[in-house]
């Protein structure tokens, strides 16, 4: 995950990098996220890598633990760099919640229903998903 800091609000502008939170957000996206932001189980979070803290991370919080929050990444196939790797999160380096999520338009969409299926999906807000979280959590 790749952030923008030119945005020094309460907003600012993310950029998701990997697959491990497909196919809720795809290699390239950008995230509109909110610092400080209250965090419910289900909220797509950005935090600092526990072990790295220069490394910005994008999950799932899944539930909040003894310690800080359980965070997991959406895509099944892709275990690592989450929870199950390094255990909870302490509640201060969860950074921002996600707000909206913009996908950019691919290069090679040139034709009018390409670029009409794009302008359908290309923005969409991340509101908190209980039922990712519950499902997560069974993992």
């Amino acid at each position: 995950m790749v952030e923008n800091r030119r945005s020094r609000g309460r907003f600012g502008v993310a950029e998701v990098t990997g697959p491990s939170m497909a196919p809720t957000l795809l290699h390239g996206d950008q995230l509109v996220v909110r610092y400080g932001a209250v965090v419910r189980p289900g909220d797509v979070v950005v935090l600092r890598h526990p072990f790295q803290q220069d490394l910005l991370v994008v999950k799932r919080a899944v539930e909040r633990r003894p310690g800080g929050w359980w965070v997991l990444g959406d895509n099944p196939y892709n275990e690592t760099g989450d929870s199950t790797d390094y255990g909870t999160v302490p509640e201060e380096l969860v950074l921002a919640t996600a707000v909206l999520r913009f996908r950019p338009r691919a290069a090679d969409q040139r034709s009018l229903r390409a670029w009409l299926s794009w302008a359908a999906s290309a923005l969409r807000p991340l509101r908190a998903d209980p039922s990712a979280s519950s499902r997560l959590r069974a993992r």
